[in-house]
């Protein structure tokens, strides 16, 4: 496969939210807002890049037995850093996302790419696998975001643009699997013209 088809494939083919059905809990509680979606898409992506690196590069001397162990370790260790960093540079982001962002460790995505795509790759492949699964990621979280917070506050991004308050259910638990499921089917609707 190409370079460049291995960036693609996370983005259509093999996207982490509308084909794969993967990170759900994130996708739904951190996509109130398309700001939220976007800080959330990005702080995976990070986490997801750096730990593809390390685990493709260690697999081969890692033991069979004791791999899933290894590779949660490794990801922890990406996962805390991230922590660190917006604690300390930005904090109303780390405030925004609170649990959602050491609930990273045990992201499906961030495993199973380091399980089914990382330890059998090279370092450069499993570096731009981790950057096209990270902006598929990224950027089904922040449509989605942006949908709802069109719907439930007539707002993008913040900025306001529509009148009035909106339709509430959109922003709360009810609307997330509104806005995704009819998301799932446009975007599978489309990826296979």
């Amino acid at each position: 496969m190409s370079k460049l088809g291995i960036i693609t494939k996370g983005l259509i083919k093999e996207n982490p939210t509308f084909v794969l059905v993967l990170g759900m809990c994130p996708t739904l509680a951190t996509t109130t807002s398309a700001i939220n979606g976007l800080e959330m898409g990005l702080a995976t992506m990070f986490v997801l890049i750096l730990s593809n690196i390390v685990i493709s590069a260690i697999a081969p001397v890692v033991p069979d037995k004791v791999h899933i162990p290894v590779y949660i370790v490794v990801i922890a260790t990406f996962v805390t850093i991230l922590q660190l960093l917006m604690q300390a540079y930005v904090p109303d982001v780390y405030a925004t996302l609170g649990l959602f962002i050491p609930l990273i460790v045990v992201n499906c995505i961030v495993l199973g790419r380091a399980e089914a795509f990382a330890g059998k790759n090279s370092v450069g492949d499993s570096a731009l696998d981790g950057i096209g699964i990270g902006l598929g990621f990224t950027l089904s979280l922040t449509v989605i975001g942006m949908v709802r917070e069109i719907l439930g506050s007539g707002a993008i991004f913040g900025w306001k643009f529509l009148p009035g308050d909106g339709m509430l259910a959109f922003v709360m638990a009810p609307g997330a699997f509104i806005v995704l499921g009819y998301l799932m089917v446009l975007f599978n609707k489309l990826a296979k013209k």
